[in-house]
């Protein structure tokens, strides 16, 4: 069924559109709470509390194809939420997480050695230089819905995300990443690669 016709539905009360809706991003939801709750009861209980603020909220949406992007940013600000209860999130540019905090089983990101590789690389960037990049390439979202999510401007988040490239670059080889106009094109691919994100 159509996205604009489920929205408006669910809309209108109807509670299995809204229960379908969120099935079919369901796996999409989970990857996303788990990249800032580092566990599995934390990201369930973020994607519960996303739910009922859709239920409750829905009606504010206007336009039914901006749902996921919509309701990917209420939970991620809910994560956020939680994570500043617990003094657990700490959104400063030079504070640096730990690359094998999250290496358990029920982490979806642990399956190869390129991940966990990229984990360690994406470790010695800032934190929220780490965000954009993750938010962009691991989870796929457009500037404009990492910037809703993050409360930055548009320009803050291409500035991070291009300054993340660049220090990822010369990390995983410098200059051989640059091609003939100078651009980052090497190692934003090899971020791609390795996140299975590649665009065609």
């Amino acid at each position: 069924m159509h996205l604009s016709r489920l929205v408006k539905q669910a809309q209108k009360g109807n509670k299995e559109a809204l229960l379908q809706l969120i099935i079919v991003e369901q796996d999409a939801y989970y990857r996303l709470a788990y990249s800032y709750m580092r566990n599995e009861h934390d990201a369930m209980d973020a994607m519960a509390d996303m739910i009922v603020t859709l239920y409750e909220k829905l009606e504010q949406l206007q336009k039914g194809e901006a749902f996921y992007s919509w309701s990917k940013t209420i939970l991620v600000k809910r994560c956020k939420t939680i994570l500043r209860n617990k003094e657990r999130f700490i959104p400063l540019e030079d504070e640096r997480e730990s690359s094998h905090d999250a290496l358990t089983d029920d982490n979806p990101y642990r399956n190869t050695e390129s991940e966990m590789n990229m984990q360690v690389l994406l470790s010695h960037l800032s934190v929220r230089q780490r965000e954009a990049i993750e938010l962009r390439y691991v989870h796929d979202l457009p500037y404009q819905t990492i910037a809703d999510m993050t409360d930055a401007p548009l320009g803050t988040i291409k500035s991070r995300i291009s300054q993340g490239i660049h220090k990822l670059k010369s990390m995983m080889g410098g200059d051989r990443y640059d091609n003939d106009r100078g651009e980052i094109t090497g190692a934003q691919t090899e971020l791609e690669y390795r996140t299975g994100t590649i665009r065609t």
